[in-house]
């Protein structure tokens, strides 16, 4: 093949692989912003409100704001703006003025500004060990908007499902109370350690993304190259991820999420990642393209390459599960140290 072919390939893959990494991490520099700086834009575009709440309306308390009106643009179903440009404050996207007919524009406004308050509700409870009660979902949301709480609910839900990768889950249907539950099986239900704290799922789901890009091994530089972009820096604790060296060196790697190991003959030596076997017991390759995509506001097969590994992966996988079937119910069938218990009604011929 001719040098010039070689190279123009070879800048298209690095192209595709710095796009597919802003992608892998997309959520985290809007989950990155500091409750201040969150506080602050959503003041700022409650006082550009056509139309304000009254002064009764329950607010949601602030130890909930850390990262939640903050990632609300990368999730939004109505936007369509791409996740690894700049994050703009979640009004603009959501209710762009110039777009809606004036006559629904306030109530809509104040839908999404209600999105945004039960979001955080739930995620303040979540953060203090706490189930959240439909019943005081709709105290929060004032009778007003009773008529409005499905959809609310079902846009405020879908937003942690795509910045944090966790599921709003009815737990108690007696007295109808929710939960957030991590989308993977990380201890204490993706808090990782004991005690209050913030899902740590999508982080998990975004560096098995970035190995997933980078061929199924990614070098510590790289991911942190990525991470940094994001704000997220090493031995500088994060206000959802805590201290993330030690989550991604440590927890993970000790959890088997991930695996960890020098890179051969490197000296001095250097270190790469790669999926653990909980990773792939608990997600497959498809899943996490998938969720990528989805908080990318963009198809799997976009990432054309990657997108048939995984669906190759995806299929092994099913084989392999198929055949293990079948080989277990064939040795169950064979084996004659394998008895079915005796019928004492069944008669037995002399």
């Amino acid at each position: 093949m001719p040098r010039g072919h070689k190279n123009k390939r070879h800048a298209r893959k690095k192209r595709h692989q710095a796009r597919g990494e802003a992608q892998a991490c997309g959520s985290v520099q809007e989950i990155a912003e500091e409750p201040q700086e969150a506080a602050e834009k959503s003041s700022a575009a409650s006082q550009s409100q056509p139309e304000a709440e009254s002064s009764s309306t329950p607010e949601a308390p602030q130890k909930a704001t850390p990262s939640a009106s903050s990632t609300l643009s990368i999730s939004s179903s109505e936007s369509r703006e791409n996740s690894c440009g700049e994050s703009d404050e979640f009004q603009e996207k959501e209710s762009p003025i110039e777009d809606q007919p004036c006559t629904i524009r306030p109530h809509q406004e104040m839908v999404a500004r209600k999105v945004i308050v039960l979001l955080q509700h739930l995620l303040h409870n979540f953060n203090v060990k706490q189930l959240t009660t439909k019943e005081d979902m709709l105290k929060l949301l004032t009778k007003k908007y009773e008529d409005d709480f499905p959809e609310i609910f079902r846009k405020a839900s879908q937003k942690l499902e795509d910045a944090f990768a966790v599921e709003v889950r009815e737990v108690n249907s007696s007295k109808p109370s929710y939960n957030l539950i991590s989308k993977l099986k990380l201890p204490n239900n993706g808090r990782i350690r004991p005690g209050k704290g913030f899902p740590k799922t999508a982080f998990v789901m975004c560096v098995l993304g970035i190995i997933l890009i980078r061929g199924n091994c990614a070098s510590e530089e790289d991911i942190w190259k990525v991470l940094k972009k994001k704000r997220i820096y090493p031995g500088k604790k994060h206000r959802i991820f805590g201290e993330p060296r030690k989550l991604l060196t440590n927890y993970l790697v000790k959890l088997n999420y991930l695996e960890y190991r020098q890179v051969a003959g490197s000296v001095p030596p250097r270190y790469e990642f790669l999926w653990g076997p909980q990773a792939y017991a608990e997600t497959s390759k498809m899943k996490v393209l998938e969720y990528l995509a989805k908080i990318n506001q963009t198809t799997p097969s976009a990432m054309a390459a990657i997108y048939e590994e995984a669906l190759k992966d995806d299929q092994g996988q099913t084989e392999a599960r198929d055949e293990d079937d079948s080989d277990a119910t064939d040795q169950t069938s064979e084996d004659p140290s394998v008895k079915l218990p005796a019928n004492p009604t069944v008669p037995v011929d002399p």
